[in-house]
């Protein structure tokens, strides 16, 4: 092959995932302020009992936008996903990490009371949070972490006032106690740490668009509804 040849190869390839990322940031865009919309104005339990099919395609498409997949990453996911799963099992079956709550019928199917989703949310969170805080503190590993587990904070903030309205979960008390929010804490500090030691080459732009559709979809809810 000539050089020619590669250079117009490699600009076409180039020019492909620049479509495709485009792509994929109009469609979250679509479903999060479409479903808002429909939250709002049209059917709120129709639009609710779609979340699994958002939460689907916005994980799907994620990690389609990931470069450079490997077995570590590949790892990571699943240790993050299992981190997830089993400090929602305990606090669901036991009361611990995050405090008494139960989940509704929204979310898809459950394991020992817990969704599916929920597992992969931790990923998608983790993943996104992750990569806007490494762009902001490339060279701080330390502050990357604390600031991924503080933007997981701020989309748990967003959306514990919602939950229950959408039947997606809800605690003893009605509203999130304090725990809760400790407990967020501590399993993000986990998840991040993971990610920001172990995930080479992190993709922000889908990330940053997946964030910002997601936190502008729960604090709108919560000013609108």
């Amino acid at each position: 092959m000539s050089i020619v040849s590669k250079d117009c190869f490699r600009f076409n390839k180039k020019m492909n995932l620049d479509f495709n990322k485009k792509l994929s940031i109009l469609i979250i865009w679509l479903f999060h302020l479409s479903g808002l919309m429909g939250l709002l104005y049209i059917d709120k339990n129709l639009f609710a009992s779609l979340t699994p099919l958002n939460l689907f395609i916005s994980t799907t498409l994620l990690f389609v936008n990931q470069t450079n997949a490997s077995r570590i990453k590949f790892l990571i996911v699943f240790i993050v996903f299992f981190i997830g799963m089993i400090a929602e099992i305990l606090g669901v079956q036991y009361g611990l990490i995050f405090g008494n709550y139960e989940y509704g019928n929204n979310l898809g199917l459950k394991i020992l009371g817990v969704p599916l989703l929920i597992g992969f949310n931790w990923v998608v969170l983790t993943v996104i949070c992750g990569s806007i805080s490494d762009k902001i503190f490339k060279k701080n590993r330390l502050l990357s972490i604390l600031c991924g587990v503080f933007l997981m904070l701020l989309i748990d903030l967003t959306l514990e006032p919602i939950a229950p309205i959408l039947d997606y979960w809800e605690f003893s008390g009605s509203k999130a106690p304090l725990q809760n929010y400790i407990g967020w804490g501590i399993t993000s500090l986990i998840t991040q740490s993971l990610y920001q030691y172990f995930y080479s080459n992190k993709e922000f732009i889908f990330s940053f668009n997946l964030f910002l559709a997601q936190f502008i979809f729960f604090l709108g809810f919560n000013f609108l509804a």
